[in-house]
């Protein structure tokens, strides 16, 4: 997952994500600059996914 890439449009992937996935708020979906490792842990928590299928669904959005 390019993070760069995922910077850029983040506010289009984090709606989609919260579509996605009605379990999630804005807090699950809080993308800081160099913290993607820990936002994604907490998505992995919260939907029992691992962080390989999660980079995979960002990117695909």
């Amino acid at each position: 997952m390019n993070t760069d890439k995922v910077e850029g449009n983040w506010n289009e992937k984090k709606g989609k994500l919260k579509k996605s996935f009605a379990v999630l708020t804005d807090d699950d979906v809080m993308y800081q600059e160099g913290k993607m490792d820990e936002m994604l842990g907490k998505l992995q928590i919260k939907l029992g996914k691992t962080k390989e299928e999660l980079k995979k669904f960002i990117d695909s959005l």
